[in-house]
């Protein structure tokens, strides 16, 4: 079943919508508010985010950018502004595609389904680590071929990790893009996250050879 979440502030839409998608078998989640998408789609990380441009907070084209800088989900614009120069907005800011209001449940339904197909996993989704393999296309990772269960903050952080092997993340950005806006400050997260990692992970959780830390500036992930 695939996890959709609608961000939409429109309360007689989004009832709509769940009620349409989930007798097509979507588990639904809905949110109206920006920054408490960013934080939903962290937690639940969702196959397909539906997300409205007009939102309290943060506009819908920051919740594209913000999620843009942690994860590939399939992001579709439900939009009553028709002008192109909003839709092209939203399609540099990362969303895959744009359908404007009103609209009809099936064409949802097929833009929903062909977004899906462009999302497939494929060769390059996988990044080896050791004796870590990380598959960002379906969200898991297996340590000498035993998958290994992970919450959707440690997911998170060994993804946005994995999209940019050997490359230092900053505190900053990592907190942002795992917990949101307002918890640049919070490092302690950090460190408690990466401590769990670690144990599930690294052969020798207090000598890691893959999730590295350099102190006081960010994490990277070795391969």
């Amino acid at each position: 079943m695939d996890r959709v979440l609608v961000v939409d502030d429109d309360a007689s839409l989004t009832r709509a919508l769940s009620i349409g998608l989930r007798a097509h078998d979507y588990d639904v989640h809905v949110v109206a508010d920006g920054r408490l998408a960013i934080t939903e789609a962290t937690r639940l990380s969702p196959d397909l985010v539906l997300v409205d441009l007009g939102l309290p907070s943060m506009s819908g084209l920051e919740v594209i950018t913000a999620l843009r800088a942690w994860s590939s989900v399939p992001i579709i614009v439900l939009s009553a502004r028709p002008q192109e120069a909003v839709k092209v907005a939203a399609l540099d800011s990362g969303a895959d595609d744009y359908l404007t209001k009103p609209f009809g449940l099936g064409e949802l339904l097929a833009r929903m389904r062909a977004t899906r197909r462009r999302h497939l996993p494929d060769a390059t989704s996988t990044v080896v680590a050791g004796d870590l393999e990380i598959d960002l296309a379906a969200r898991r990772v297996e340590r000498r071929g035993v998958l290994v269960h992970l919450t959707p903050k440690e997911w998170s952080a060994l993804a946005l990790l994995a999209r940019h092997p050997g490359t230092l993340l900053s505190q900053g950005y990592l907190l942002e893009s795992i917990w949101g806006p307002g918890y640049q400050e919070e490092t302690e997260y950090l460190r408690t996250l990466f401590a769990r990692l670690r144990r599930k992970l690294e052969e020798d959780p207090s000598h890691p050879r893959h999730l590295i830390t350099e102190p006081g500036m960010g994490y990277r992930l070795e391969i």
